[in-house]
């Protein structure tokens, strides 16, 4: 049967349920929200759709004039735009409507084929929009570089503002940005001050009514700059200039409906491609930038809300107030924060692009087919409706329908506003087009060159041709960058130094095999890789040349930018990424720009550990939590500080460090483990070693998947075959090792620091000691104990030294006399008499991760003098008269999960040894 918790279904059937009747009580939980129908118009989407269609009126007008297009058609699109997309989009904050983008391709379209043609081809790039949202290819619009983008954004905002800015002098724009530009002298030599006034006023009002201070700019700034530009421009114009050209709406009885497409086949394709191209980046960049403005904006509300708790609180004990105001600091009060959302308003996801897409193909679709503009996502009427606090999709479902009231019922007041007061308006937006700070960033990515031939093809060539010429630069650019590679060779102390610098490819073969030829055959050499990508042809050259100097002699060693050596796994270049690091100072799994503080936090386990203290193996044994065995005093120390990093918990650390096995080392070993699970378990060794969690088998012993059959107990104890105890494990590991799997040898392996060996030295067990587990289990030290005790059996020593106090003494001791235990089991004595097994001693020192071996006649039981030798990186051996353990692989990576690292393990250190006051002094060897 599965051990696993019954997972709970998100569709319960309703038989499952209790009914209300019944008697049996539900779970406790907060009342659900009422139901509601998927379309819900808040308060907040009320007044933001209002704001965002006093927007979208002057600009459809604008954009509409400034494409020399029906104006009823601005309006057209504006209402389809916010209901249709509104509604079908997977963006639920974004406006859609005319595209200020596409200014430049509809006005020369109108100019090439009529309006009525273009309005089909409004409709072809709409269906085309359907069948790459359905095909989900909205993501890989956006996987063009955004230097082509903004670069493209920005020609299409240069074209506009030098069009747009004809109408305000008074004149007419002409075909191309190229001829508006040249027209520019000729149209300001007969130039009449009514328009370009109107203009500037326009603009004045744009620039400064968000600039507004004190209590009547927060006022008068909730009314958007458009409306009160052109409001303002309207009223003056009126006054001062009533001759000015006007909005003049034609009647929509002899509005033009579209007809089939006449013109060259290729051309109309071209046509709607360059009109689906277009308006699809824009809504997809407007997408992301919704995207980005609503997190902030959800940002901003969760800080007000917590300053509003603040203050409510401080409010209840004043001396919190002087603890926040000082915490503050001084500086400028700031606006209130707007009112947060309701709270039964659902949360604002993330876009769906494919969907947005979609929907956007709709719109043009509905848009051409009625005779309206092309249709995108505005940044403009997007921006405005999250900052106006729209909470959904009704805002811009309802700013259609104010679109539509206002084309029927405001026709008198529309045509109101000068032309020159839209070509402002519009102007600006083309302005705004080019921005600043996205010219940093493609300065600071060293793409402007890509930025500067996209804005000059669509200058120069239309939109499509200049897409392509950014494309054509950029790939220029990357190849360019791909054959650019540095060699340099420099000779420091008899070694050469050989810097590659920039990408290897095919191209920088002949260069590199020329600076490596260079080299004496039998010399050392250090190759430094300061690059990203390196082809098969650049490999197999550089592969050659270094099996060829390792035959002669040589030695070449690889390294990256930052010295650390190539051949050494990704996981080596940090120590936090090694398997055997300990979970609280392993952060591999954090996310990209969390720190380990903020990661620790997230899965509940507190703060980070100070960097300092590094894993557990550093620290001395006096700097742990002794173990709480009944008798057994506690020592303070750094663990019991307030400053100490709390006991992690969780079980978080352990589901990621079975992910991390999954994803970096599983692949690594499961041919292994597949080899294993067929032939079965053939270890060589039996290992009995202590469970205290910083012991780490595998690691210590570079052993790999069925190399040891470990056996882990408090102290490493084996207790004898005659001892009373109701815990059999040992004795059935032992024998199973030894009769079934026929194991060659059996160690056992002490450890500093031992929790078991501090209990027993703290507090011997007597008659009177509760019958607990623990010290049931502890009994089997004693005779460990009684040996140290002895003045008939020799202490055990270190090679080099004595041990460095009494815990460390009975740690060795224990070691021997569990050796005495194993030798009394059957079996064991029976391989032992038929000279097929082999026992060996073993104590590794935590602190200074390092290991020593019993000397070999300790082990046999042979010698008085226990002596455990240490053994060095380069030995065979530890000494002439000891013997390793037998030999097993060093499979990278499998010992990342090999042993329990539980932080609530039993063996820690624990007090002194009784008759040694200071606790770490040196203490006389017990003569024999």
């Amino acid at each position: 049967m599965s051990a696993c918790v019954p997972t709970r279904h998100d569709r319960t059937s309703r038989s499952s349920r209790p009914p209300r009747a019944s008697g049996i009580k539900r779970p406790h939980s907060p009342p659900p929200p009422p139901r509601r129908g998927r379309f819900h118009i808040a308060g907040a989407d009320l007044s933001s759709s209002i704001t965002v269609f006093l927007l979208a009126v002057p600009m459809s007008l604008g954009l509409a004039v400034a494409m020399d297009a029906p104006l009823e058609a601005g309006l057209i699109s504006a209402a389809i735009g916010g209901i249709v997309a509104g509604l079908l989009g997977g963006t639920p904050l974004q406006v859609s409507g005319p595209s200020a983008g596409l200014t430049v391709v509809t006005a020369e379209l109108i100019q090439i084929y009529g309006w009525r043609t273009t309005c089909a081809i409004t409709i072809g790039a709409g269906l085309l929009q359907i069948l790459l949202g359905s095909l989900r290819a909205a993501r890989s619009a956006l996987a063009v570089s955004p230097a082509i983008v903004h670069g493209t954004l920005a020609g299409i905002g240069v074209a506009i503002a030098l069009a747009q800015l004809q109408i305000v002098l008074g004149g007419s724009p002409q075909s191309s940005a190229v001829a508006n530009a040249l027209a520019l002298p000729d149209q300001l030599g007969r130039v009449s001050p009514a328009a370009p006034l109107i203009g500037v006023l326009t603009i004045a009002v744009l620039i400064l009514w968000p600039r507004i201070p004190g209590r009547i700019g927060r006022v008068v700034r909730r009314i958007p700059a458009a409306l009160a530009a052109v409001a303002t421009a309207t009223a003056v114009a009126a006054i001062t200039a009533p001759g000015i050209a006007r909005v003049d709406l034609p009647s929509w009885r002899s509005h033009a409906l579209p007809e089939m497409p006449h013109g060259p086949a290729l051309a109309l394709a071209t046509a709607v491609l360059t009109v689906m191209l277009v308006a699809s980046l824009e809504s997809l960049l407007a997408a992301v930038a919704v995207d980005k403005l609503s997190a902030d904006r959800a940002g901003g509300q969760a800080a007000a809300r917590s300053k509003a708790d603040l203050t409510s609180s401080s409010a209840s004990d004043p001396a919190s107030v002087s603890v926040s105001a000082s915490a503050q600091g001084p500086g400028p009060s700031s606006s209130p924060p707007p009112d947060p959302p309701d709270p039964l308003d659902p949360p604002v996801r993330r876009s769906d692009l494919d969907r947005e897409l979609r929907a956007q193909g709709i719109a043009n679709t509905l848009s051409g087919l009625v005779g309206g503009l092309a249709v995108s996502g505005g940044a403009v009427r997007s921006s405005a409706n999250v900052r106006a606090g729209a909470t959904g999709r009704a805002s811009t479902v309802l700013h259609g329908v104010w679109v539509v009231l206002a084309a029927g019922l405001l026709v008198t007041a529309l045509e109101q506003i000068p032309l020159a007061a839209l070509a402002a308006l519009v102007m600006m937006v083309g302005i705004q087009m080019v921005s600043f700070a996205h010219i940093r960033n493609v300065h600071k990515h060293r793409e402007f060159l890509v930025y500067g031939a996209t804005i000059t093809g669509v200058l120069l060539f239309g939109v499509l041709k200049g897409v392509l010429i950014g494309i054509a630069v950029a790939v220029a650019v990357a190849l360019h960058r791909l054959a650019r590679t540095r060699i340099t060779v420099t000779e420091q102390g008899g070694q050469h130094l050989v810097v590659v610098q920039g990408q290897l490819t095919f191209l920088a073969v002949p260069r590199l095999s020329r600076a490596l030829a260079q080299l004496p055959h039998d010399g050392d050499a250090v190759v430094e890789l300061d690059g990203f990508f390196m082809d098969h042809a650049a490999y197999e050259t550089i592969q050659d040349w270094s099996i060829a100097q390792t035959a002669h002699g040589g030695r070449v060693v690889f390294t990256g930018r930052s010295g650390g050596r190539i051949a050494e796994p990704a996981s080596a270049a940090h120590s936090c990424c090694r398997p055997w690091t300990p979970w609280r100072n392993h952060h591999c799994h954090d996310r990209p720009g969390q720190t380990p503080e903020t990661h620790h936090a997230r899965l509940g386990t507190g703060p980070a550990s100070d960097s300092g203290s590094g894993s557990v193996e550093g620290r001395s044994p006096e700097h742990h939590t002794p173990h709480n065995a009944p008798g057994a005093h506690s020592t303070p120390g750094p663990a019991d500080s307030p400053t100490a990093a709390p006991r992690r918990t969780g079980g978080n650390r352990l589901f990621s460090g079975l992910s991390s096995f999954q994803r970096n080392t599983a692949p690594l070993v499961r041919e292994e483990l597949a080899r294993l699970a067929r032939e079965g378990q053939r270890p060589s060794q039996l290992f009995i070693t202590c469970a205290d969690s910083r012991l780490v088998t595998s690691m210590i012993t570079a052993s790999g998947p069925g190399d040891l059959f470990t056996v882990r107990n408090i102290g490493n104890l084996v207790p004898p075959p005659d001892a009373e105890s109701s815990d059999d494990s040992v004795g059935a590991a032992i024998e199973y090792a030894v009769d079934v799997l026929k194991v060659d040898s059996i160690t056992v392996c002490g450890h500093s620091g031992c929790g078991a060996m501090q209990a027993l030295l703290g507090s011997k067990p007597g008659p009177d000691t509760p019958p607990t587990s623990l010290w049931r289990w502890l009994r089997h030290g004693l005779p460990s104990l009684e040996r140290m005790a002895s003045r008939h059996h020799a202490w055990a020593r270190i090679s080099g030294r004595l041990p460095a106090d009494a815990v460390e003494q009975l740690c060795l001791t224990n070691v021997v006399q569990q050796l005495d235990h194993l030798r009394a089991h059957g079996p064991v004595a029976r391989r032992l008499a038929e000279g097929t097994l082999q026992l060996h001693g073993m104590y590794f020192h935590v602190g200074e991760a390092q290991a020593y071996l019993l000397a070999e006649g300790a082990s046999a039981g042979l010698a008085l003098d226990e002596v455990f030798n240490r053994v060095d990186p380069g030995d065979a051996h530890a000494s002439s008269d000891s013997h390793t353990l037998a030999d097993s692989h060093a499979l990278a990576g499998s010992h990342a999960l090999a042993d329990s690292r539980s932080p609530g393990d039993a063996d820690t250190p624990g007090p002194a040894a009784p008759g040694d006051p200071a606790g770490s002094g040196e203490l006389e060897r017990t003569g024999v």
